[in-house]
């Protein structure tokens, strides 16, 4: 076997971020820092930086799913992930996509970016839910996602056990496992949570770090999880080792802007 074929492979599809900390461009500095080689479909352009972001522009839904079915045809992926997709439209075109194939992707329901901003037209969470969240692999909301992939209310810090209800909700939408992210959470300690069908309920808990480097923050743990399963780690240990990772790449960030920074996207894993 040649290094070309041992190389492991991922792809995102995802939006673009021109500043760097965010969307694909975070994406491919994960997964080259993890040792693995990143392909890219485009899903949306946006105008933005470390403050806010100014436009949004979707691509044509059979542009989107063209780039990735040409990236996949020649170099076959051993992970995919899904990031901002913009439009219901472009999330079904990306799930017929991948029925057909046959894989089964790390879905990151990204509908509002760290500002605040919006990154998905009306319609989106619908058609994520319906559409991309039976397919996932690993899906990996925050609270605010998984409250609205569920259409419920979003509940101020919500106990435990409002968390595993939240978590096994988007079970039954048919996600294989969810990572329940509490980086946008309140308190002193970060409550992350991981369920699957195979009964795992793991709490991974660390310190809440008092900073601004959270831009891109959920791209990045969705891209380190991704490049994981591209190098064959199972999903439970990919998902352990990966959040360390992202709290160490905060801890770690430069600082660089005047809004919401980046973080250490080249930081070196523990592989």
């Amino acid at each position: 076997m040649n290094a070309a074929v041992q190389t492991p492979v991922a792809l995102t599809i995802s939006g673009s971020d021109p500043s760097g900390g965010a969307g694909l461009q975070a994406d491919l500095k994960v997964f080259a820092c993890h040792g693995v080689y990143g392909m890219a479909a485009v899903s949306l352009i946006t105008v933005q930086n470390t403050v806010g972001v100014e436009r949004v522009e979707p691509l044509d839904p059979e542009l989107v799913v063209a780039q990735a079915r040409a990236a996949c045809a020649d170099i076959p992926p051993r992970a995919i992930k899904t990031g901002s997709l913009g439009s219901g439209p472009t999330a079904i075109a990306i799930a017929a996509w991948l029925g057909e194939i046959g894989f089964r992707p790390v879905v990151d329901p990204v509908l509002v970016s760290k500002h605040g901003d919006p990154l998905a037209a009306p319609g989106t969470v619908g058609a994520f839910a319906q559409h991309l969240v039976p397919l996932a692999r690993l899906l990996t909301p925050n609270l605010a996602e998984a409250a609205a992939l569920l259409g419920e209310p979003l509940d101020q810090d919500p106990d435990q056990a409002r968390r595993l209800a939240l978590a096994r909700g988007l079970l039954d939408l048919g996600a294989d496992a969810v990572l329940l992210k509490d980086g946008g959470g309140t308190g002193g300690t970060v409550k992350d949570l991981l369920v699957d069908r195979e009964g795992t309920v793991r709490w991974q808990r660390a310190p809440r770090l008092a900073t601004r480097s959270t831009h891109g923050s959920g791209c990045a743990l969705s891209a380190a999880i991704a490049a994981r399963l591209a190098r064959g780690e199972p999903l439970v240990s990919a998902v352990a080792a990966a959040l360390p990772w992202l709290h160490r790449a905060i801890d770690r960030a430069p600082d660089l802007g005047s809004g919401r920074g980046p973080l250490e996207l080249g930081l070196p894993p523990s592989l």
